[in-house]
C-alpha cells in the first residue's frame, strides 16, 4: 500500500517537473524569438544572402551612425557604439527578422534637446584639452554622452514598463495618418537642424516652441556668413547621393549588389579634405579625432533622470511607433507574425543595456530596413554580420575618418530622410479617401513642426480619438427587416445546393481603425473553420440555416459562419455594407486586404449596398482588377451575379469537354 502511494507520488512529481519544463521552454521561446528561428537556420540557402546584406548594412550603418551622433549633439564615435550594441540585443529579443535597428534620426534629434539644454557649450567650464581619460575625449564630451545615455536608459525603462503593463496592443490608437504626419514633421526638424552644417555656418543651438522658424530667421539674418566651400561641397554631395541612390533603386533587379555611395563619398571627401588641407586652409569643419576601441561599461548619470523625463518619453513613444510600423510591414511582406508587446521589450532592452556602453537612443530605421529588403536578407543574421564589420571599423578604421567634412555627414542625413519626406505624397491619397484623415495629417504635421515630435504624436492621438467618438455618436444601426425578402428571392432563383457556398455578412457599424483589425481577423477565422455543411440537405429549412444573414457589430461576428471549399464551384462571400455609415483610410485598407486574401483562397468577395463614396475610395486606394465587378446595389443583384458567373463557368467547362 505504501509502495503504491510512493509510486503515485513519484509519477505526480514527474508530471509537475515535465509541466514546469514545458512552461519554461514556451516562455523562453516567446521572450527570446532567436530560439525559434536560429535552430532551424538554413546555412546553404540563407548564409550567403545574409552575409551580402550584412556587409551592405554595415556600409550604411557607419556613416549614419557618425551622422546621427552629431545630430544627437555628441561625439561621432558614440554613433558607432549605437550601431553595434542595440543591433545585437534586438537580434536576440526582437521578432522582426528584416528590421535594422541602431541609431535613428528622430530619437537622436529628441535626445539632442536634453544634451543642449543640460550641457550647452556656453555654460560648460571645460576645454577641449581637458581630457577625462576615457577614450581620450574631453570631460565636456563625456558629460554630453552622459546625458544622451541617460535619455536612452530612461526611455528604455519606459518601454519595458509598457511591456509589463501589456500596452503594446494600445498602438491601435496610432493610425497611419498620425504616424505618417509625425515622422514627416520630425524629418523636417532633422533637415532643419542640418542646415547649419550644409551652409558651413556657426550658429547657436535653437530649440523649443517655434524653434523651427527661429532657426531660419537666424539663417536669413546671417546669410553673409555662409561658407561657400561648405555650400559647394554640400550641393555636390547631395546631387551625387540622390542620383546614385535613384539609379540603384531603378536597376536593383538587374544588379545584385548596389553601389555603396555613402561609403565611397566618405572616403573620397576625406581624402580630398586631407590632400587640400581644407580644415586649416578654408576653415572647413571636420569630424576630428575618432578614438579606437570600446571603453569599459559605465552607468548613465542617474542624478539627471528627473530632468530628461520629457525627452525620455519622446524617445520611448516615437522610437517604438516608427519601429513597430517597420516590424509589422516586414512581417506582412514575408508572412510571419510580430507581437506588439514583445517589440516593446526588445526595443526597451535595446535602449537600457546599451546606455551602459555610451550609446545614444536607438530605434529601427526605414532606410536600413529597406536595404535589407532589397539585398535579400533572410534573418537577423545579416544584422549580426554587420556588427562584426562595425567592430572592425571601431578598432581599426575609425581614426582614418578624422578628415571627414561635417557638411558631407549632413548631406548623408538629409538624403537618408528622403523616404520620410516623400510621405507628403500621401496627402492626395488621404484627400481622396477621407477628408478628415487629411485634416488630421495636416494638423499633426503642423503641431510637430511648431513644437516637437512627441507633442505632435500626442496631438494626433487625442484628435483621432475625439473625432472617432464624435463620428460614432452619429452612426446609425442597420435594420434586418429586408432579410426575409432577400431569402424569398434567393429561393426562387437558385437551388439549395448552391446556397451552401454563399455567405452573407452584414456590417452594422462604421469600419475605422478601432475595429478594423478585429473585423479582418474574425472574417479570416470564419473562412478557416471547418464546416459540417457537406452533408446533403433534405429540406429548404436546412438550406436557409446556411444562408442566414449574420450581423457583424464592431467587427464582432455573432454565430459561426464558414465556407466549405467546393470542388465544382467557387465560394462567395457577400458583405452587406448598408450599415457602413462611414469609414477611414484604415478601414478601406482592411476591406482591400480582405478582397485580396479571400481571392487567394478561391473565395469571391462581393459588396452590396455600397455608397458612392465607398466605391470611389476603394477604387482609388487599390487595384481591384477588372475581371468581375464586386460592387452591387443590393444583395439580390450580387446573388444574381454569382449565378450568372457559375452558369458561365459550367457552360465553358461543357464546351471544353
Amino acid at each position: 500500500m505504501a509502495g503504491a502511494k510512493r509510486r503515485k507520488k513519484s509519477v505526480v512529481w514527474r508530471k509537475i517537473h515535465a509541466l514546469r519544463y514545458e512552461d519554461i521552454k514556451l516562455w523562453c521561446v516567446r521572450r527570446l524569438p532567436i530560439l525559434k528561428w536560429a535552430p532551424s537556420y538554413n546555412l546553404k540557402e540563407n548564409l550567403i544572402p545574409d552575409t551580402v546584406s550584412g556587409m551592405m548594412l554595415a556600409i550604411q550603418q557607419v556613416p549614419q551612425g557618425l551622422a546621427f551622433a552629431v545630430l544627437s549633439s555628441v561625439h561621432p564615435v558614440f554613433g558607432l557604439y549605437g550601431s553595434l550594441f542595440p543591433v545585437i540585443l534586438y537580434a536576440i529579443f526582437g521578432m522582426g527578422r528584416h528590421v535594422a535597428t541602431g541609431t535613428f534620426a528622430l530619437t537622436s534629434l529628441i535626445s539632442a534637446n536634453a544634451v543642449e539644454r543640460l550641457v550647452s557649450p556656453a555654460s560648460n567650464n571645460f576645454t577641449t584639452s581637458n581630457n577625462s581619460g576615457v577614450l581620450g575625449l574631453s570631460e565636456f564630451e563625456m558629460q554630453r554622452i552622459g546625458v544622451a545615455a541617460a535619455v536612452s536608459f530612461l526611455g528604455g525603462i519606459i518601454q519595458v514598463a509598457m511591456f509589463v503593463l501589456h500596452l503594446g496592443s494600445a498602438t491601435f490608437l496610432l493610425t497611419e495618418p498620425v504616424i505618417s504626419a509625425m515622422t514627416t514633421g520630425a524629418a523636417t526638424h532633422v533637415v532643419t537642424s542640418q542646415v547649419k552644417y550644409l551652409l558651413g555656418m556657426k550658429m547657436p543651438y535653437i530649440s523649443g516652441p517655434l524653434g523651427f522658424f527661429y532657426i531660419y530667421a537666424y539663417i536669413f539674418e546671417n546669410i553673409k556668413s555662409v561658407q561657400l566651400e561648405a555650400l559647394l561641397l554640400s550641393l555636390v554631395s547631395l546631387v551625387v547621393l540622390v542620383l546614385v541612390k535613384e539609379l540603384n533603386e531603378k536597376f536593383k533587379r538587374k544588379i545584385k549588389v548596389v553601389l555603396p555611395i555613402d561609403l565611397i563619398l566618405i572616403i573620397a571627401t576625406s581624402i580630398g579634405c586631407y590632400c587640400a588641407d581644407m580644415e586649416y586652409t578654408y576653415g572647413l569643419a571636420v569630424v576630428g579625432h575618432i578614438p579606437e576601441g570600446i571603453p569599459a561599461p559605465k552607468a548613465p548619470s542617474m542624478n539627471i533622470l528627473s530632468e530628461v523625463v520629457t525627452e525620455a518619453f519622446g524617445v520611448a513613444l516615437v522610437g517604438y511607433v516608427a519601429s513597430l510600423a517597420l516590424a509589422q510591414g516586414s512581417a506582412k511582406q514575408f508572412k510571419y507574425s510580430v507581437d506588439d508587446n514583445q517589440e516593446l521589450l526588445a526595443h526597451g532592452l535595446s535602449n537600457v543595456i546599451p546606455s551602459f556602453f555610451f550609446c545614444i537612443p536607438s530605434a529601427a530605421a526605414m532606410g536600413r530596413t529597406a536595404l535589407l529588403y532589397s539585398t535579400g536578407a533572410k534573418t537577423q543574421v545579416a544584422c549580426l554580420i554587420s556588427c562584426i564589420l562595425i567592430l572592425v571599423v571601431i578598432y581599426a578604421i575609425g581614426p582614418m575618418l578624422y578628415w571627414l567634412p561635417m557638411c558631407v555627414l549632413a548631406s548623408i542625413i538629409v538624403v537618408g530622410l528622403k523616404g520620410m519626406l516623400m510621405q507628403f505624397r500621401d496627402l492626395k491619397k488621404y484627400w481622396n479617401v477621407d477628408k478628415i484623415d487629411w485634416s488630421i495629417w495636416v494638423s499633426t504635421y503642423v503641431f510637430t513642426v511648431c513644437f516637437a515630435a512627441n507633442v505632435g504624436l500626442l496631438y494626433g492621438v487625442v484628435c483621432t480619438i475625439v473625432i472617432v467618438i464624435f463620428r460614432f455618436q452619429r452612426a446609425k444601426t442597420l435594420s434586418l427587416k429586408n432579410m426575409k425578402e432577400v431569402e424569398c428571392e434567393f429561393k426562387t432563383e437558385a437551388d439549395c445546393e448552391s446556397l451552401q457556398q454563399v455567405k452573407i455578412v452584414s456590417v452594422n457599424n462604421p469600419l475605422v481603425f478601432l475595429n478594423a483589425k478585429k473585423f479582418h481577423r474574425d472574417l479570416i477565422r470564419i473562412i478557416q473553420k471547418d464546416s459540417a455543411s457537406t452533408q446533403p440537405h433534405d429540406d429548404l429549412n436546412k438550406c436557409e440555416q446556411n444562408t442566414l444573414l449574420n450581423p457583424v457589430s464592431n467587427g464582432n461576428c455573432h454565430g459561426e459562419l464558414s465556407l466549405q471549399p467546393c470542388p465544382n464551384e467557387r465560394c462567395a462571400l457577400i458583405l452587406d455594407c448598408s450599415g457602413l455609415t462611414f469609414f477611414d483610410y484604415t478601414g478601406i485598407s482592411v476591406l482591400l486586404q480582405i478582397c485580396m486574401d479571400f481571392k487567394n483562397r478561391s473565395i469571391d468577395v462581393l459588396l452590396a449596398h455600397c455608397k458612392a463614396s465607398l466605391v470611389k475610395a476603394m477604387q482609388y486606394s487599390g487595384n481591384l482588377g477588372s475581371e468581375n465587378p464586386i460592387f452591387f446595389e443590393s444583395i439580390s443583384s450580387a446573388i444574381g451575379a454569382i449565378h450568372v458567373n457559375r452558369n458561365f463557368r459550367k457552360l465553358s467547362d461543357h464546351d471544353e469537354v
